[in-house]
């Protein structure tokens, strides 16, 4: 078992913080993150990668991969396969930003690895703000059928590239503890299986010790805000699959830091993730023997709310104290994303935590028109004692 002081040797958290700060990408910012924002970062990398067009999407955009490096060991990393998930696209230009900057750590990465990178694939949901594709088909249930032209772009690059490692790049709702806990799961990862019983493959191995790795950095920056999935068989899942092909495959969630929709905090941690799982990689045969410590890692539960508010009545004639409980819903409008806080659970909520939490001492709640808040409604304001209250601050 290796100690947290050997990660050390390979790479000191606080330089890479700092390279990280240095070459973030100020062009992306926020949740919105399409091929027109990223276009004109591409032509900056020519020089020192190969920059192609891969495919098109079902409306005919472009889909694009980034080739850096030259060394012997290949990873392909490809993100927002759900259009809505972009935190990890904004790592990724973070990360190749830094690997043309000249430093020690990515041009050791560089040395030794090849990295074949898929910054959108899947630009018609990106664009449109959405999990699933122009044909409304989640690509991440695609991987045995191929039925859209953006799960074959992916599985004819995995072909040609012929990968050892797959890092599969997604961000995930707010509503995730790591375990069952008051802790969020602000970054969690998945070696997914690669047959029914879930078998601890050897193949698997291999990616959990990497995720060891990342989770033992990540400790050092949000200790208990790291989770891992359950590993539910699923073979149309493009992670499932490539496992199944016998290729270390690595599920990536990008999470809620406390306060942070823009996922500005978690872009960071992203990217402390990419250069220590790419970093161990390049300096270390990964064998799958170091892999114990993944079963450590707290499985996710659904415990989160993101604004609960406590010791209320949920009208004037009410003498039940309840809890409310609200979920923001991301919409996009006039090119913004926007939250919209919706009603998802009134009682005891005791069981629950939430991004925010205020208490209503006794006092009624109701909607800003006067009416009783109901399950499933949007609420921008409510009224607590009469107070005039906002539940989502920009």
């Amino acid at each position: 078992m290796f100690t947290f002081v050997d990660q050390i040797k390979l790479m000191d958290i606080k330089d890479t913080q700092a390279l990280f700060e240095k070459h973030k990408e100020q062009t992306l910012y926020y949740r919105y993150i399409t091929n027109e924002k990223i276009k004109p970062l591409l032509s900056k990398y020519k020089n020192k990668a190969v920059v192609k067009i891969v495919g098109k999407s079902v409306l005919g955009d472009d889909i694009f991969s980034v080739k850096i490096g030259s060394g012997p060991k290949k990873i392909l990393m490809w993100s927002q396969m759900h259009g809505n998930e972009s935190t990890t696209t904004k790592a990724i230009f973070d990360f190749l930003n830094t690997c043309i900057s000249g430093n020690n750590i990515s041009a050791t990465i560089l040395k030794e690895c090849t990295l074949c990178i898929i910054p959108i694939l899947n630009p018609d949901g990106a664009k449109a703000y959405t999990r699933v594709n122009a044909n409304t088909v989640d690509l991440n249930r695609d991987a045995q059928d191929q039925t859209q032209p953006e799960s074959v772009v992916l599985n004819t690059v995995f072909n040609d590239f012929k990968p050892h490692f797959c890092f599969n790049l997604h961000g995930q709702r707010t509503i995730f503890s790591a375990g069952n806990s008051n802790n969020s799961a602000t970054i969690s990862f998945l070696a997914p299986a690669q047959d029914k019983d879930c078998t601890v493959t050897p193949t698997r191995k291999v990616a959990m010790e990497v995720i060891v790795n990342m989770n033992k950095t990540l400790q050092e920056l949000i200790p208990n805000q790291v989770g891992v999935y359950d590993d539910a068989f699923n073979i149309n899942c493009v992670g499932d699959t490539f496992q199944s092909k016998n290729i270390p495959t690595i599920l990536f969630e990008a999470g809620h830091f406390a306060n942070d929709y823009a996922r500005e905090k978690t872009r960071e941690l992203i990217y402390m993730s990419y250069m220590s799982s790419l970093l161990y990689i390049a300096e270390n045969n990964v064998d799958g023997t170091k892999y114990q410590d993944y079963f450590n890692i707290p499985e996710n539960e659904k415990l989160f709310f993101d604004v609960i508010i406590k010791n209320v009545r949920p009208n004037t004639k009410a003498e039940t104290i309840v809890d409310i409980a609200f979920q923001f819903e991301e919409r996009l409008e006039h090119g913004e994303v926007i939250f919209l806080p919706i009603v998802k659970k009134i009682g005891d909520l005791t069981n629950y935590y939430a991004h925010k939490h205020i208490d209503g001492n006794g006092s009624v709640v109701l909607a800003i028109n006067n009416d009783e808040l109901k399950i499933d409604s949007a609420n921008v304001f409510v009224k607590l004692n009469n107070e005039k209250i906002v539940l989502f601050v920009k």
